[in-house]
């Protein structure tokens, strides 16, 4: 079973001297192959993750977190002494203004916007460096693990499709059946038809009427209908053996199996008929679900 999902999530954690950290990922469906990440200090590792990612999937709305947790402080404050020594010229200016003010607490003058600065500190190049690579080697795990629960999800994927290929087959069956009966039925009630009409306008001819039966079964005709859709279930049993991203190929054929069911159903003569061709319908539609988690 090659399908493989677009849906999952997967978490790994590390750690060193420094800091420690978990990356969470996770995957929805998507037309496209779409990575999106939150790094925090390490966004400039973003590239090289995009790169990870897209070695490894080729479909899906993908999810990349980054959690840190630094082992020491990361904030530093540094006291501006141009600024302190401005506010204490200004200081200087408003007690000869105003000689009977208090003198400025040191909390007042900390206090004031811009005297206090702050900070991270840097790790040195090579302890970033080796961090980095840390960081970069579980998200490879991360990813790896989020590609076996898709793999996982697909492999459950193939049987329900399957299934549902099984039952179109069978719904396939019962309407070829019905449809083998539907001329004896346009011919009869047809009859019945012009039988009504005697009394009101003059007899048809036998001809008039075999013209207008032959009309009506060939529009009630759904063999071409039938031949079609057998053709699109061996289409998306090969393709389920196939390796490779094949949801997009699935979901044109969910569209085409829609098309020919829609036909089926407005071809039909009998309410036997169009029930089949209903079921036909909900099946295809439940197949069309399953197939847009497929990568």
């Amino acid at each position: 079973m090659t399908l493989k999902s677009m849906t999952g999530y997967a978490r790994t954690d590390g750690s060193n001297e420094d800091c420690a950290w978990v990356w969470e990922v996770k995957s929805v469906n998507a037309k496209g192959l779409d990575v999106r990440s939150r790094l925090g200090q390490f966004d400039g590792l973003e590239p090289r993750v995009r790169e990870i990612a897209q070695a490894r999937f080729q479909r899906g709305n993908v999810s990349v977190n980054l959690q840190i947790n630094w082992a020491r402080p990361t904030t530093v404050y540094q006291i501006n002494m141009e600024v302190l020594e401005q506010m204490q010229g200004a200081m200087a200016d408003i007690r000869a203004r105003f000689p009977d003010c208090a003198p400025p607490s040191i909390d007042g003058l900390l206090g004031l916007r811009g005297v206090v600065e702050t900070g991270e500190t840097e790790l040195d190049e090579d302890r970033r460096a080796a961090l980095e690579q840390a960081l970069l080697a579980d998200l490879e795990t991360a990813l790896d693990h989020l590609a076996e629960v898709r793999g996982t999800e697909g492999a459950h994927l193939h049987q329900v499709i399957e299934g549902q290929l099984a039952n179109i087959n069978d719904f396939c069956r019962q309407t070829e059946a019905l449809a083998a009966a539907q001329p004896k039925a346009i011919r009869s009630r047809l009859a019945a038809q012009v039988a009504e009409l005697m009394d009101a306008v003059p007899a048809l001819p036998e001809e008039r009427l075999a013209q207008e039966a032959a009309m009506l079964m060939l529009k009630a005709d759904v063999r071409e209908e039938l031949d079609r859709l057998a053709a699109h279930c061996e289409a998306a049993s090969t393709l389920l053996s196939e390796k490779g991203a094949v949801g997009r190929k699935l979901d044109f054929l969910c569209q085409e199996f829609n098309r020919e069911a829609n036909t089926v159903c407005s071809k039909s003569a009998d309410i036997e008929l169009t029930r089949v061709g209903l079921g036909l319908k909900a099946v295809i539609e439940q197949m069309r679900e399953q197939v847009q988690n497929v990568e």
